[in-house]
């Protein structure tokens, strides 16, 4: 049934990229998408797929069901664009000012149509059902899965399996780990209030940039004398505002930030260890402060035995040399909230291809993939969710 559903996979392939390019040149941003799940709906829909839209506000949850009983797997893609200005020279540029799709997400609900599409044709063979999960929102916290998990998408799920196409990766290969795979990401948002002044006369201030700067040397004293060095973790300032001119000491200053983290145990260490730095630093100095610190998407964290399942039909696929144990990635995902509830793999699938001009990192204006990797992810997730009904069948 595989290699049917695989020359399926291959058949259907133009379709694939016709979609993938149409969703990139209409992207829509998080929270905001209309057009798109409406596409996927009526895709859907069109191949007798059972549907539900709105899910969680902006998802689609379709289920393709087995004429024989048995139990359930989800597959699940994101349909979300970035607010950036595309600034590729290709025919299927966006067409929507500063609006592009430079994550892959266009790729993985093009990729997750056709795989439904195939599977819907092969229904009579299957033992159990498959839920489609079209996931809004993945780029903008709190994102779209925790609500949709909150609606029932995954009520009844036994398993569920998902990939993001990676361009640091090249096109023909795939990584796997059966651990953590993503980090929890967070956000921090610190303000210090001092007392401004002349530049001339600093005694008589109480300098927040002073505070500031001091502060931000200290955080990375957290990563490298509070963290175990078998552990992983990071800090980054992104942004540090204060003061309007050269020679007045400004009265405040607001800095952002990023953290990285795997073990929650960790992840909860750091934040306190941050508040209690600017407290005391503010305090010796007679400065107030404020100390917000948003916790985004937990770490995503694989489970062994799913991954097992996945990587090993990734290897029949293609070939036991390109599929590797992939070292976990600091950049987040919701998918996370998925694998808190039921047992499943989430995956990198090659899509780099420096001869094509698939060279650029995730979040870029001239990202592009190879599309030959939507292929690739179709038949291994197409694959993983047959596999698994299959062992789930033999083993009752």
């Amino acid at each position: 049934m595989l290699e049917d559903i695989y020359q399926l996979l291959e058949n259907n392939f133009q379709e694939t990229v016709q979609i993938r390019r149409h969703l990139h040149q209409h992207p829509e941003l998080s929270f905001e998408e209309v057009e798109t799940p409406r596409l996927i709906a009526e895709f859907l829909g069109n191949l007798g797929i059972d549907i539900r839209t709105g899910v969680g506000g902006r998802g689609v949850v379709g289920c393709i069901r087995g004429e024989k009983p048995g139990k359930t797997v989800a597959l699940r893609a994101d349909f979300d664009a970035l607010p950036l200005q595309d600034q590729k020279n290709v025919p299927y540029r966006s067409k929507v000012p500063g609006k592009m799709h430079a994550c892959g997400h266009d790729a993985h609900t093009a990729t997750l149509l056709s795989v439904a599409k195939v599977l819907q044709e092969k229904r009579h063979l299957l033992e159990g059902n498959i839920v489609l999960i079209h996931q809004f929102a993945e780029e903008l916290v709190p994102g779209g899965a925790k609500a949709m998990i909150e609606d029932g998408c995954l009520d009844g799920v036994d398993a569920i399996f998902g990939t993001h196409l990676w361009t640091t990766i090249p096109v023909g290969k795939a990584g796997f780990t059966s651990k953590a795979i993503m980090a929890a990401a967070d956000r921090f948002e610190v303000e210090i209030i001092g007392k401004g002044g002349h530049g001339a006369m600093p005694h008589e201030t109480i300098d927040p940039i002073v505070i500031g700067t001091n502060y931000v040397q200290l955080l990375q004293q957290i990563i490298s004398r509070s963290v175990s060095p078998l552990d992983s973790a990071v800090i980054s300032v992104g942004t540090f505002h204060g003061g309007d001119a050269f020679n007045i000491i400004a009265d405040q200053v607001s800095i952002t930030g990023t953290v990285r983290t795997f073990q929650e145990e960790t992840r909860k260490a750091v934040q306190v260890k941050m508040e209690a730095i600017l407290r005391t630093l503010c305090e010796s100095a007679g400065a107030s402060c404020h100390f917000r610190y948003q916790p985004g998407y937990p770490s995503v964290i694989n489970h062994e035995q799913e991954t097992s399942l996945v990587q090993s039909a990734a290897k029949e696929i293609l070939g036991e040399d390109h599929c590797f144990i992939t070292e976990p990635l600091m950049v987040g995902e919701d998918f996370s909230y998925y694998l808190q509830e039921v047992p499943g793999a989430f995956f990198l699938t090659g899509a780099g291809n420096i001869q094509s001009g698939a060279k650029y990192p995730h979040h870029h204006p001239l990202f592009d993939i190879d599309e030959r990797a939507m292929l690739h992810a179709g038949k291994i997730l197409a694959a993983a969710a047959v596999r698994f009904l299959m062992e789930k069948s033999e083993r009752k």
